[in-house]
């Protein structure tokens, strides 16, 4: 296994491209390392193959972290939670990063591109990377998501 970084990596198909760049100069202006792993424009796309680009690295611990961005965030989503290890969380919330840290330390944040605006995504990138994972019972409940799901 590679050894985790702190780089985050971040991915999206056409419809999430938008909100990726965007969130890549967030990351820039927070001076937070990031790995771009495409799309490169708008040109159409599938959200499984970058979903699982990031996904995928994350899992086997190249990266601590990624995004994904995809037109609703429900795909990129499904498909990112699908890799073991991975504890994906589409957020349309500032509250909703925050707990998706605090109680699951979710480890990929997943945005809709078509659904969330510039400013929201701002506040839910900022939760999502300022929040500590509380453990305690939740690492209890995280345990228990990977035992009744054969991952332990």
């Amino acid at each position: 296994m590679a050894q985790s970084s702190d780089i985050i990596l971040i991915g999206s198909d056409h419809a999430g491209y938008a909100m990726k760049e965007y969130i890549k100069t967030e990351l820039t202006r927070l001076n937070i390392a990031f790995e771009d792993v495409g799309v490169y424009n708008e040109d159409r796309s599938d959200y499984p193959l970058y979903a699982a680009k990031v996904a995928s690295r994350v899992a086997n611990g190249e990266a601590k972290r990624g995004i994904v961005v995809c037109g609703s965030g429900i795909g990129a989503s499904i498909t990112a939670n699908r890799f073991r290890k991975i504890r994906a969380a589409l957020c349309i919330t500032e509250e909703m990063a925050l707990l998706s840290r605090k109680h699951n330390d979710a480890n990929v944040l997943v945005l809709g591109g078509r659904i969330t605006p510039n400013a929201e995504a701002t506040k839910i990138l900022t939760a999502w990377l300022n929040t500590a994972f509380e453990g305690g019972r939740h690492a209890t409940r995280i345990a228990m998501i990977d035992e009744v799901s054969g991952q332990q």
